[in-house]
């Protein structure tokens, strides 16, 4: 009797702590909630048109500046914008926006949530800019933004900009770092949900001489990947190319360059230590040899730096700039034929294509050094659902107007937030 007593109280305990193991468990999972933060579209500037691909028409926005702080259906999946920035909550597939200047430029960037830095390897100040920063805060408080321009002449003075809540700012260049041809921008917001936006446009009298959207990085490193730089086939259609890059600390930095291509990976002949000097922009001529439409280059450097390269066509130019590490993410693209390039040692990345018609499509892209896939006609949206070890990645985008590049980041990732929920012990202490 007395063991049957016993058992029985040991498998009671056994069960009531399984039962508040189980209970537990529960009341944790409902302390948080999962989700991705909304993005933030630029503007459109005056002369400029601009859309965004959308992967379904339920997708939600608002514009920034409305009154109104609702998010409606888009109700297409090629959506204009007219003027103000808007926030989507594209719910982890990153929209992409294309502006263009009918006949002169175009250029692209993935919509972002806010961040807290942003680099801008490429614009020049001098005469011939005609271009923009924008700076957005999409939130419902003031924002304090820092901005810090580099030229060729060192560091340009430090400036300081609020913006209100809910609305957004343009900054012309050539206010930035008067008469500088070559700079470097750093925006570190203070406080606000703040995002910023470059367009690199310029001209010469009533001539247009092309344009881009600039895309940011967010940090300086010792190790920049640049996986996509467009290349002329034609011997007599290549102009040099530059490659812009900036040290922004005290010290002087020895790098190296690699060529990544179908043709191999090799070193420019005078890029295999190259020594600059510390808060002066650097401009050095690069030409690789190579057969094939574009390129990587993989830069080493003992002190952290930023870079970017420029590719000026018949009309219009292209910024290539660094990419982070590829992680899984999926991809608006609708009316959009990007190729998408990937450089690292050993290239494995699967995706999948979502159609128009509702089907999908699946592609293995293997390989070493580089490898691409253009995206077909039809593809709403590519999910990278795996991707190999230190792989980079980019798209390249031409139109009767020019050609774009950006860089393949997400949009914005699964963030985890704590749900408030009741306790009767609050209430039976």
């Amino acid at each position: 009797m007395k063991f049957q007593r016993f058992f029985s109280v040991v498998a009671l305990t056994t069960v009531t702590l399984i039962l508040a193991n189980l209970l537990a468990g529960v009341a944790s999972k409902e302390q948080f909630s999962e989700n991705f933060p909304a993005v933030v579209c630029p503007p459109t500037l005056p002369g400029l048109t601009s859309q965004i691909s959308i992967q379904k028409r339920s997708v939600k926005f608002r514009t920034v500046g409305s009154n109104s702080s609702k998010f409606i259906p888009m109700r297409m999946t090629r959506f204009k914008v007219i003027k103000n920035p808007i926030l989507v909550d594209a719910q982890g597939i990153s929209p992409v926006v294309w502006q263009s200047k009918a006949g002169n430029w175009t250029g692209g960037t993935i919509c972002t949530a806010p961040v807290s830095n942003q680099w801008f390897v490429g614009g020049t100040s001098d005469v011939t800019t005609r271009g923009h920063l924008v700076l957005v805060n999409s939130g419902l408080s003031e924002s304090i933004i820092d901005i810090n321009v580099w030229s060729e002449n060192g560091p340009e003075l430090s400036k300081v900009f609020t913006v209100s809540d809910n609305s957004y700012i343009t900054l012309s260049l050539d206010a930035l770092a008067p008469g500088a041809t070559q700079i470097v921008i750093h925006v570190a917001p203070r406080s606000g949900r703040v995002n910023s936006f470059l367009i690199d446009e310029r001209g010469k009298g009533l001539r247009s001489l092309g344009g881009e959207m600039v895309n940011s990085s967010i940090e300086s490193s010792k190790d920049i990947f640049i996986p996509a730089i467009p290349r002329a086939v034609k011997i007599a259609s290549r102009i040099p190319q530059e490659l812009r890059v900036l040290v922004p600390g005290d010290s002087d930095a020895n790098f190296s360059v690699e060529v990544v291509s179908d043709d191999g990976k090799f070193t420019p002949v005078g890029l295999d230590e190259e020594t600059i000097k510390s808060g002066v922009v650097n401009t050095i001529s690069i030409d690789p040899d190579i057969s094939s439409t574009f390129y990587g280059l993989v830069i080493h450097s003992d002190q952290p730096i930023v870079a970017a390269v420029y590719s000026r066509g018949a009309k219009d130019f292209t910024w290539s700039t660094a990419a982070p590490k590829l992680s899984p993410f999926a991809l608006s693209v609708t009316g959009l034929n990007p190729t998408l390039i990937f450089t690292g040692d050993s290239i494995d990345v699967s995706i999948t294509a979502k159609l128009s018609s509702g089907k999908t499509i699946k592609r293995r892209i293997l390989g070493s050094d580089i490898g691409f896939w253009r995206v077909p006609d039809s593809v709403l949206s590519v999910s990278m659902t795996k991707v190999s070890k230190d792989t980079y990645g980019a798209a390249l985008l031409s139109s009767q107007s020019g050609t774009g590049y950006f860089p393949l980041i997400p949009g914005s990732t699964l963030t985890r937030s704590e749900v408030p929920s009741a306790n009767i012990r609050v209430l039976n202490p």
